[in-house]
Formats: structure tokens, sequence, C-alpha cells
């Protein structure tokens, strides 16, 4: 089959732009770029949540603006989140993918159908005791999470006890996409997300109007939104799994339960479980240290990084949780095959593509973060100093972009291997270096500290995930990284001067009143970088069609 005709039945299949893009570069077989296409489906899908998740937050600051309401929402949607990304998509799904893939490769369908089961019914019975203990402590969370929210303190603990069963959704929603990721099923997973934004937008659009009406503060509208994705988003995912019949089936009775709990492959992702809670709770506590050192700082300092962190999350999820999710069970497999040259071949080719991408889109948060922020907040109630903070908070998550992306596609290579204990050591001392960086810049860039410590301290844990692998033998890098890596960063310089000059050539700020022209020139300076710095790759002699060959 010719290059043309693989590229046009890759677009009539639906996967993804990037795999297209590559298809056309070179004649490369098409099980050869299977990682890749994976990938691309992953991406282009998650691009479509960051879109609608973008779209969400802007209506959402157009429509309440910084307050200490947005505050006390943005708080209280963060608990359940920070215990979901703990639990579910945390803890859990870095000990049971590894695990269901290991017991699909060698035990068959029959054995792994049995610990999907027993995984979900002990699942289903924590996440209820989990969601009353939630319910009644929330006051404890809330303080926990930001005592300086002395103002919107009693509306956050509403509005946690309201959203915290979301956990419950998401984390059920982790097994299933942890089950579907392993049977090689990466659509439905990406897209769900999809609901929960739509679910929020007609609440900020529809819902907070009426709320208003009827007398309601309009900010709890946004607490049914959360809901209605949350069980959106798990009938998405259980309708799936009906159709490949892999519904899981949960025990009611206690000899069902207490057959579940003694399964010795359940057993298994239990104790996997601890290690690797501890590695994704310090992440999780230095998160609740930061906002509850933004709570103390001005009011907005909430409301602030959550807008950076929103835009650092485009690339960070586009690039690094696709190959994550993508790579997790494949890198699982090939362990349990015992092929340790096509584990690291995954693991390199997963880090070049890091690089080649994150790279140029580090440079751009940093030389170009006020016309994204000014062009795609700076509406409604959000004000221009309100861009001015967002814009300082991005540039310094910026600056840890690369880190922060890398560890998405290295700690799978260490719970591929069930050695989860490593990255939750890592994590811990990371953590302790992330909150002494705070002392030093906080006190100098206020809630912009905050975003430059964790990136920082993604850089720095990125560094050790990789000494590690490397020494332990796990990653052996192919030969050329020093070429590539010269090539990329002279790309990039090209591309920073570049933004540097776009950021000041146009007034972002003037602009306000005419908001299609400064859309327009936004979209016209972004596609303008993204094919300077591609031009400039290809002048230094990279060639793309290299990722198709893992």
């Amino acid at each position: 089959m010719d290059v043309v005709s693989k590229a046009a039945d890759s677009t009539s299949y639906g996967r993804g732009w990037v795999f297209t893009l590559l298809c056309l570069l070179d004649a490369a077989t098409l099980p050869a770029v299977s990682l890749l296409k994976s990938a691309s489906v992953v991406s282009v899908l998650t691009l479509a949540s960051r879109i609608t998740g973008l779209v969400r937050d802007l209506l959402m600051t157009s429509t309440f603006g910084v307050s200490a309401m947005t505050d006390a929402f943005w708080v209280a949607f963060r608990i359940p989140n920070m215990l979901r990304r703990m639990f579910g998509e945390g803890a859990f799904s870095q000990a049971f993918v590894p695990v269901l893939a290991g017991t699909k490769e060698t035990e068959g369908e029959a054995a792994t159908r049995v610990l999907i089961n027993a995984v979900a019914t002990v699942l289903t019975w924590t996440l209820l005791l989990t969601c009353v203990l939630g319910i009644v402590g929330a006051p404890i969370l809330v303080y926990l999470m930001a005592s300086g929210l002395t103002k919107g303190f009693d509306a956050a603990v509403l509005m946690t006890r309201w959203m915290f069963p979301y956990i419950a959704c998401m984390s059920m929603v982790a097994l299933g996409a942890g089950v579907l990721n392993t049977w090689k099923k990466f659509a439905i997973p990406a897209a769900t997300p999809v609901l929960l934004n739509a679910a929020m937008i007609t609440a900020a659009w529809l819902g907070a109007p009426w709320f208003r009406r009827i007398g309601i503060e309009p900010i709890f509208a946004m607490v049914g939104g959360v809901m209605v994705g949350g069980l959106l988003q798990l009938g998405a995912i259980l309708l799936a799994l009906h159709r490949m019949g892999l519904s899981p089936k949960i025990a009611l009775s206690l000899a069902g339960i207490r057959a579940a709990w003694q399964l010795p492959s359940a057993k298994r992702i239990g104790n996997l479980m601890v290690p690797a809670l501890l590695g994704v709770s310090v992440a999780q506590i230095s998160l609740l240290i930061n906002t509850q050192i933004a709570s103390h700082l001005a009011v907005g300092s909430v409301t602030w990084l959550n807008g950076a962190s929103l835009l650092m999350e485009f690339p960070t999820a586009l690039l690094g949780v696709a190959l994550g999710v993508v790579l997790m069970p494949q890198l699982a497999a090939a362990k349990a095959a015992n092929d340790s040259d096509r584990f690291s071949q995954m693991i390199d080719w997963g880090l070049r593509l890091v690089v080649l991408l994150s790279v140029p889109a580090a440079v751009a948060l940093m030389t170009f973060a006020k016309p994204l922020v000014a062009v795609l907040f700076h509406n409604g109630a959000f004000t221009e100093s309100d861009v001015a903070q967002t814009t300082i908070a991005l540039m310094g998550y910026g600056a840890g972009l690369l880190g922060l992306v890398a560890i998405k596609v290295l700690t799978p290579g260490y719970y591929a291997t069930q050695n989860i204990k490593a990255p939750a050591i890592i994590a811990m001392a990371v953590l302790v270096i992330t909150q002494g960086l705070n002392l030093v810049f906080v006190p100098l860039l206020a809630h912009a500290g905050l975003a430059l410590s964790i990136g920082v301290g993604a850089l720095i844990n990125a560094l050790w995930l990789l000494i590690g692998l490397v020494r332990s033998g796990t990653f052996v890098p192919q030969p050329g990284w020093g070429r590539f890596a010269l090539q990329v960063l002279l790309a990039s310089a090209l591309l920073a001067a570049f933004l540097l000059w776009a950021n000041t050539a146009v007034p972002w700020i003037a602009l306000r009143s005419d908001r299609l022209m400064r859309l327009g020139l936004l979209i016209l300076m972004v596609c303008s970088a993204v094919a300077l710095y591609f031009s400039a790759t290809w002048a230094t002699g990279l060639k793309l069609r290299q990722f198709l060959r893992r």
C-alpha cells in the first residue's frame, strides 16, 4: 500500500492528524506505528476535552469573574479532584493497569475477567465508605485545603458536600478506563471528559442565570454541573464495557466481597497501591500546601493559579497524558513477555517525542504567555490586572513544562515493572525540595512563586526518574540523543525570538473590544510559530519519519 493510501485509510477511521501527517512523511508499515496511532487518538480526543474545558473556564470567568465565591468553588472542586487523582486515576490506576495487563498477557482473558470483577467489588464498597466520610468531614477538608478562605468558607463546605460523590463516579471511570486501555480501546476514556465540560458549560450558561433569578448564589449551579458530568462519564464508560462484554460484576453478599478481597491478584494490586498512594499523595500534598499558601495571599490568587494551570495542562495532557496512557499497558505487556529491548525502545521513543514537542511549548508559555491569557480570559469580569497576575503564574509553570510532561512517560517505566516504591521515594524528596523553593520564590513572586516551584520541582523529579531508569538498565538510550537535542534547541531559540517579537508587536490588552481581530491575530501568530519551529527542525536535518520506526 502506498503512503497516500495509508494516510487516507487512517483518516477515514479517525485515527488522528499526527498519524496522518507522519504517514505522509515515510512509507512505514502500519504495525510499526501502533504506538503513535494510539497516542494520536488519545491526543486528539484530549485536545477536544481541553478545548471544551477552556470554553468552560472562559464562560465561568466571564460570568462569575474573580471573587471569594469563585475561589470557594475551585477549592471545593479541587478536593474531590485531588482525592480522585490520589485514589482513582493515581494510585489505583498505577497499581491496577500493570497487574491487569500482565494477567491478560500471561493468564488469558478468563482470569482477567475474574480480576476485573474482584477489583470492581472492592472499589465500589470502599468508595461508598469514602463518600460518607467525606461528606461528614467536609469542614475539616476545606480547612486543610484553604484555611485562609474566610469569606467563602461556609460556601466551600456546602459545595464540597454536594460534589464529594464525584470521586466515586471518577474512580469507577478510572477502573473502566484501565480495562478499555488494556484492550487497546483508548477513544472512549479519552473522550469522556468532554461530557463533564459540556455539563459545566450548560450549568454556567443556563443554570447560573436561573439560580440568580430564584435568589440562589449563581456559582452553586456549577455544583450541579459537576455531578451531572460525573454521572455522564460513568455512563459512557459502562456502556463501552457492556458492548465489549466486559461489564464488571459487583458482589453484594459478604461471601462475594470476602472472596474479592482474597483473590491473589487483587491483593497484589492492594499491596502495590500502598507505595503508589504514597507517591501520588506527595504530589497532592504539594498541591494542598500551595493552595493553602495561595488562600493567604491576595484575593483571586487561587483563581489566577487555576487559569494558568488550565493553559499549562494543554501540552501536559495532549502529550504527556496521552503517551502515559498508551505506554503503560504496552510496557507492562513487554515486561510480562520479558522483551527488554522493546521495553527500552518504547521509553526512548516517548522521550524523544516529549522533547520534540514540549520544549517549544515551554518556550511559548514563557515568551508568549500574555497574549494567550489576554485573548482567552480577558473578557467580561476578568480585568487587566487579572491578566497580568495569571500571566506571571503561567510563565512559572512554563519553566518546568518539560519535567511535567516527561514524568508522564518516565513513571510508566517504573509502574510497568511494578516498581512503585522508587517513584514514591523520589516524589517525597521532591516535595521537600519544592516547599523549600516556596520559601524563596513566594516572598519574591507571590502566587507566581508557587507555580515556579512546581515547575522546578517537576524538572528535578523527571531527571531523578530518568537517572534511576538508566542506572537500573531498564532504559538504554538509543544513539543520536546529542544531535537530536541540539536540533531541538536551535529551532526553539529561533521560536523564542519570534514569540518575543509577537508579544510586543500587538497591543493585546488594548484590543479587548475587538475580540475577533485579537483572536485572529493570536491564531496567525501561533500558526506562524508552529510553521517556523518545524521548518527550523527540518533545516537542521531532523526528520519526523524517525518517530515511525518504533
